[in-house]
């Protein structure tokens, strides 16, 4: 059984090689990941709560999803992928834009990923993987401010950097392109 590879980059996002996962996570080298957002016409968004067993991050809140393409795969692809496995549905999504960042974990691990981010909308039944996924709700805007605020260790590093992101783009869009 082959182990789970990641896509090294550099600084501008292009591709240096491939690396078992954990050992990429273990020497902290840069490397290509996803987060995917979804809301609903509520404007709620969905978050899950990681897996406990997670080897990471375990029982944190967070996006809908996030993972890394495999060598090879499209980034939107491996989002798309990726949610329909952790999430149950899939659906269209746009990509907003990209960050780097880097974290040090308590076990040791390190995260130093380029990071696409995703959004998409979704109405209809989540069906979540329990590998990967403990639990999830739909919580409005404001309601995830207040709780990143009040809750911050209950949130993954990653989401505390990309919320700001996609709230920012959600903002955009509804006071430009809404209708009145």
């Amino acid at each position: 059984m082959q182990l789970p590879e990641v896509i090294l980059v550099d600084e501008l996002d292009q591709q240096q090689g491939v690396m078992e996962k954990l050992e990429a996570h273990q020497k902290g080298l840069l490397h290509r990941a996803f987060s995917v957002f979804i809301i609903n016409d509520e404007g709620k968004m969905l978050l899950q709560q990681r897996a406990k067993d997670k080897y990471h991050s375990g029982g944190l809140w967070t996006n809908a999803c996030c993972s890394h393409p495999q060598p090879g795969e499209n980034t939107l692809v491996a989002a798309q992928r990726r949610l329909s496995e952790e999430m149950g549905f899939t659906c269209f999504l746009q990509k907003l834009e990209a960050f780097k960042y880097y974290a040090e974990f308590e076990n040791g691990l390190i995260e130093h990923e380029y990071d696409h981010i995703y959004l998409g909308k979704f109405n209809g039944k989540v069906l979540p993987n329990k590998d990967e996924v403990s639990d999830y709700q739909w919580l409005g805007l404001e309601e995830i401010q207040v709780s990143l605020e009040k809750n911050k260790d209950s949130y993954t590093y990653w989401f505390h950097l990309a919320y700001p992101i996609v709230k920012k783009w959600l903002d955009f869009e509804k006071k430009y392109f809404s209708q009145t």
